[in-house]
């Protein structure tokens, strides 16, 4: 690939990361509230965590179908149904909260899903035009853009928490602004729509046959894992800090510190995947997500729900990232669509899984909030070692050719 058909993906590349700043900004805003506006809604306090469940079950549904329509329409009609599904979502959650409708605000939530699948596909618009040189450092920028959405998010959610009679409807407005707002970047995305396949152009794998790739394999398991265990954690967060006499500005900050976590170290994954192998890295990524989980079970305090949370961030991004670039080098193009809607799916129907045991095991596995916290941090371990034996098992394999 050509310098001029770099400089194309570098500028795609600055829109991309103006998207995941100000679009991905409602990400952490509605992770940091809906737990607690969950549980003042639910009649039973094991349910507390579901609106973010469904957020994610939204989006695990949404991953195959928006993978396709981009495929057929392009990555910005694809994006643009993104910012759709977030402000309806917006809209409905704000509706439930105002009614008190816990089944409404949970509608709401699982069409806020449709905008998480969406935003998933930033990383991979973003390899879509680089080179093979660029692609691991034009990845790692997009998601640093999470950075500027650390900070915009928790913000919001102080200025707009309490500025309505009923709670949390403010923040809710201000994610439906975000997204009719955010919709305009997509405007100066330059990402060709995918040829009309001809009768003779190749079809490429079955999804059997790519999810039996053992590269892709352990991508896919190392990526589901990394975002899970994240989501396990973080989900029960808010009401963990809140549970164990702390206040809700606390918890914004704790969510602000994880999340800048998550996207710091963006500036410069990409360069040490390029420098000591991707493998290495997500394998690093594991080993910090195993870190977060005993500082975790140390305590209570304050300082400790900063670092673990820090800890959790740093983790994910490291094993998320790699994993993706791992993805994105093991199938061709023409196989995007398939491939890449099939990953979501995955990835986020473990994160489904992670989000619903979060609950639970936050506020129904002990009497107190403390006891709550330490069930989800050592639920953390089995699927670390899955991952960690997976990405050994790769490594001990004889070296795969890239797909062309």
């Amino acid at each position: 690939m050509t310098d001029a058909q770099d400089s194309r993906a570098r500028r795609n590349v600055v829109v991309l990361v103006m998207a995941q700043a100000l679009l991905g900004a409602q990400m952490p805003m509605i992770f940091t509230i809906a737990g607690l506006a969950g549980q003042s809604l639910a009649s039973n306090p094991c349910f507390a965590t579901l609106p973010i469940s469904m957020i994610v079950l939204g989006s695990m549904c949404a991953a195959t179908p928006v993978s396709a329509f981009m495929q057929r329409f392009g990555r910005r009609a694809g994006f643009a149904l993104g910012t759709t599904g977030g402000a309806l979502g917006g809209a409905i959650g704000a509706l439930g909260l105002y009614t008190a409708s816990f089944p409404l605000f949970l509608l709401g939530s699982l069409l806020t899903g449709i905008y998480m699948s969406a935003q998933g596909f930033y990383r991979f618009a973003a390899a879509d035009t680089a080179s093979d040189a660029y692609r691991p450092k034009a990845i790692s920028y997009v998601m640093a853009g999470g950075l500027a959405a650390a900070i915009i998010g928790p913000q919001l959610v102080k200025l707009t928490a309490d500025a309505f009679v009923v709670p949390f409807l403010g923040t809710y407005a201000a994610v439906i602004a975000i997204n009719l707002v955010g919709a305009l970047l997509f405007l100066f995305l330059d990402i060709p729509r995918p040829p009309v396949p001809s009768e003779d152009a190749p079809r490429g794998r079955s999804r059997r046959e790519l999810i039996t790739t053992p590269g892709i394999a352990v991508a896919v398991i190392c990526a589901m894992v990394s975002y899970a265990l994240m989501n396990l954690v973080m989900t029960s967060t808010p009401l963990a800090v809140v549970g164990c006499g702390f206040e809700t500005g606390d918890a914004a900050n704790v969510v602000t510190a994880h999340v800048l976590a998550m996207y710091v170290p963006s500036f410069f994954t990409g360069h040490l995947i390029a420098r000591f192998g991707v493998e290495k890295i997500v394998a690093l990524g594991l080993f910090i997500l195993a870190c977060a989980g005993g500082v975790a079970l140390t305590g209570v305090e304050l300082e400790q729900f900063f670092l673990a949370l820090v800890l959790l961030g740093i983790g994910w991004n490291f094993g998320f990232i790699g994993a993706t670039t791992m993805l994105a080098a093991s199938h061709a193009p023409y196989e995007r669509g398939r491939m890449q809607g099939l990953n979501d799916l995955i990835v986020f129907g473990g994160v489904t899984m992670a989000s619903l045991a979060s609950g639970g095991l936050m506020n129904c596995s002990g009497g107190s909030a403390q006891e709550g916290w330490t069930a989800v941090n050592m639920a953390m371990a089995p699927f670390l070692v899955l991952a960690g034996g997976a990405l050994i098992w790769l490594i001990l394999r004889p070296e795969e050719q890239p797909v062309e």
